[in-house]
């Protein structure tokens, strides 16, 4: 077994937590961090429905991408969701720790599971953000180069959609054929120019908000909204292999009840 704080410790090392950036609030969220664990389980999110599960299957800590308490919280109640998934954590004896954009950014994190998931080569990053205290660069997004014939935006469109298991996705089609290609996990439209910038003629991420189409169209840049939870759900295969690579005699199990939370007609 181990406790929640060496768990803690060795995500620290892999994805440093003084990476994330100002706005965030990753890191161990909740729970006592002496608690001796046997079992954990990996999730993108922590809602309701996965404390209920970590619940049933004995888990005494859930590893998270998205943190599970983003805003100061002023009340922990049953009368919103946040309250009701915190108080059923802290009822279970179940912590929480929380790896965000210090996962987005780091090697072998978010971006990296999302570009090889797409099939890219000679990945690279998309804008360097600095070094850690290791000296190991890090920044949002990578950049790769398409293997084969290259493709033309409706099909790539339909090939990510494939890879990631997205419900849908929204593109642009600049009449540029896929060749190098920028990705960025969640909401990274607003590095458009980064990706343009880096010679790519395709940027694939999510949230893209209408302007960040028309911007796309104007530049002549191929844009595919694949969207949150396909684009980050990459890394929690990488987060249960950490963990059961780190801590062998722990059981590491992946969420089963969280899926992505809305559907395209």
């Amino acid at each position: 077994m181990a406790t929640v704080r060496e768990i803690y410790r060795y995500l620290d090392g892999l994805a440093p937590f003084s990476l994330q950036m100002d706005f965030d609030n990753a890191g161990f969220l909740v729970g006592r961090g002496d608690r001796q664990v046997d079992k954990v389980l990996v999730s993108l999110d922590i809602t309701q429905e996965v404390a209920a599960e970590a619940a049933g299957l004995g888990c005494q800590l859930i590893v998270s991408h998205h943190p599970v308490l983003f805003f100061p919280a002023k009340s922990i109640t049953d009368a919103d969701p946040t309250g009701r998934t915190l108080l059923a954590l802290a009822e279970g004896g179940i912590a929480a720790i929380c790896a965000h954009t210090n996962l987005d950014a780091v090697s072998g994190g978010v971006n990296d599971a999302l570009a090889q998931k797409l099939g890219l080569t000679q990945i690279e990053q998309l804008k360097q953000d600095g070094v850690d205290a290791s000296g190991r660069p890090y920044g949002i997004g990578r950049v790769g180069n398409t293997a084969g014939v290259p493709m033309y935006a409706p099909a790539f469109a339909a090939f990510v959609k494939e890879a990631l298991g997205a419900n849908g996705v929204r593109f642009v089609d600049a009449r540029r054929p896929v060749r190098r290609v920028a990705v960025g996990g969640g909401a990274c439209a607003d590095m458009l120019k980064d990706a343009l910038a880096m010679g790519c003629d395709t940027f694939v991420t999510a949230d893209v908000k209408y302007n960040g189409f028309l911007d796309a169209k104007a530049l002549g840049v191929n844009l595919i909204d694949a969207g949150h939870y396909p684009t980050e759900q990459v890394v929690v295969p990488v987060l249960a292999k950490w963990l059961a690579d780190g801590f062998p005699k722990v059981e590491v199990l992946t969420t089963q009840a969280h899926k992505e939370v809305f559907s395209y007609l």
